[in-house]
């Protein structure tokens, strides 16, 4: 059983009206990275996941969540 990781970055991001190159360059990757991420093609480092919640101010838990 393969298990995934499901996210509301994108959610969160454009609640707060954010754009994803803006959010890309305040955590430091590219915008295709924070694409890949909101399309669940790409699980994040925890490192990455605790910068985009501190980014939110929410915790990661908020954010990322462990789908069997």
């Amino acid at each position: 059983m393969r298990e995934t990781v499901s996210n509301l970055v994108n959610t969160h991001r454009t609640r707060s009206n954010v754009t994803q190159e803006e959010l890309a360059l305040a955590v430091g990757v590219s915008r295709q990275t924070i694409i890949a991420i909101e399309k669940g093609n790409y699980t994040p480092s925890v490192l990455l996941a605790l910068k985009i919640a501190t980014y939110f101010k929410v915790s990661v838990e908020n954010l990322f969540t462990l789908k069997p």
